[in-house]
This record gives structure tokens, C-alpha cells and sequence, in this order.
């Protein structure tokens, strides 16, 4: 099973997507799999829930996805102890390493990332999520938006 963890607007998805097709692996988002499960969107467990809700809900469905092809984590995940525990061992975690800057503009405008639309926030928050991303198996920089650069540079490291 191959993770991929990284800040909001790293590319979780779309390299994931690809990858899983290069690698004729099935792919799973897991926000999508929570949105599923639940029956209504994150944004919607967060305001009526809470944050401690849905990281329980979170946990829950990484559990159910394992063992898997290729799995997208949300930004909040991997941040989590008890899902890198869950992870060890079990699954060889990608970290796409986006510059600040390249996330906060690939993520501009969107309407479902508040945290988004306040830049320092963004930052501390990006700065905060650092150090758990790099506990990653690989690590893979995210220097441009050429998702065949991103998908080759994990093949390669894998």
C-alpha cells in the first residue's frame, strides 16, 4: 500500500490518481471514503461534530482502507500519532513536499479550504504540519506542476 500525506494543495489526489494507474493499483481518497461513510461533507462533520469527531471518524476509515493500492490522506491526517502508528509497517508513506508558496497558490480561491483564505494562518499551520510529514518513508519535492515529474520521482524512489 502506497500513502500519500503532504499540506493542502501538494497534489495528494491528482499524483495519487496517476500513480495508481501507472501501478494499475486501485486509488481511494480518503476524505472521499469519509464523505462516504458519513453521508455528508467534512465541512459539515467539522461545524456540527467538531474537530475531535472527525478525527475519529478519520482514523476509522484509514483502518477500513488498509490494506489498499494507493491511498490520499488529508492534510490533517498523517498529523495525527495514532494514524502514523497505524501506517508503520503497513504501508510506504510518500510525503510531496510543496514549497508555501506553490500550495497557497494552487489552493487560492478554493471555497472548501478556509484556511486558505487567511495566508498567515496558512503558514503556521503549513510550518506546524512539517516535522510530522517528515517521519514519511519517501519524500518527494514538489519543485513544479508537472505531475509526470511527481509520479516518475516516487517510482523511482520506491
Amino acid at each position: 500500500m502506497i500513502v500519500l500525506v503532504g499540506f493542502m494543495g501538494s497534489g495528494k489526489t491528482t499524483v495519487g490518481r496517476e500513480l495508481a494507474r501507472r501501478m494499475q493499483l486501485p486509488f481511494a481518497d480518503l476524505d472521499d471514503l469519509i464523505e462516504r461513510a458519513e453521508g455528508r461533507s467534512i465541512a459539515d462533520i467539522f461545524t456540527f461534530d467538531g474537530e475531535a469527531a472527525f478525527r475519529d471518524i478519520e482514523h476509522r476509515e484509514l483502518r477500513r482502507a488498509i490494506p489498499g493500492g494507493v491511498l490520499a490522506l488529508g492534510g490533517g491526517a498523517y498529523v495525527q500519532e495514532r494514524n502514523r502508528e497505524l501506517l508503520r509497517g503497513q504501508a510506504t508513506v510518500v510525503w510531496l513536499d510543496v514549497p508555501l508558496e506553490r500550495a497557497l497558490r494552487r489552493v487560492a480561491g478554493a471555497d472548501h479550504r478556509p484556511l486558505a483564505k487567511d495566508p498567515e494562518k496558512f503558514a503556521a499551520l503549513y510550518a506546524a504540519r512539517r516535522s510530522a510529514y517528515a517521519e514519511a518513508d519517501l519524500t518527494i519535492l514538489i519543485a513544479s506542476d508537472d505531475l509526470r515529474m511527481a509520479v516518475t520521482a516516487i517510482l523511482e524512489g520506491l
